[in-house]
């Protein structure tokens, strides 16, 4: 997989993509990107500024840690109704 491009450059290659120029796939071809992948950046530029529905770069960060932390806290209550199950069953068996 190459490496990503920096946020400046994905930028500057939505500004050129909008400026119609060119076509997207001639804007594309000379920064020595896929059509598709211009198409992308320009797409998630419109959705970060609004002018497109969908989630947002933030909104997507604030789900991933939110998704993790869910993950945490499942794993967390299972650990502790495992202990207290464990700890019920020594306080209610006889010896």
């Amino acid at each position: 997989m190459p490496a990503p491009h920096p946020p400046e450059y994905r930028r500057r290659a939505v500004e050129l993509a909008r400026l119609r120029e060119k076509p997207i796939a001639g804007t594309a071809k000379d920064l020595g990107i896929s059509e598709s992948c211009l198409r992308g950046w320009v797409k998630k530029a419109e959705v970060d500024e609004g002018l497109r529905e969908g989630v947002t770069s933030d909104e997507r960060a604030e789900l991933g840690r939110l998704r993790r932390e869910l993950r945490i806290k499942e794993m967390e209550i299972e650990i502790l109704k495992r202990a207290s199950a464990y700890f019920a069953r020594d306080n209610v068996l006889p010896n």
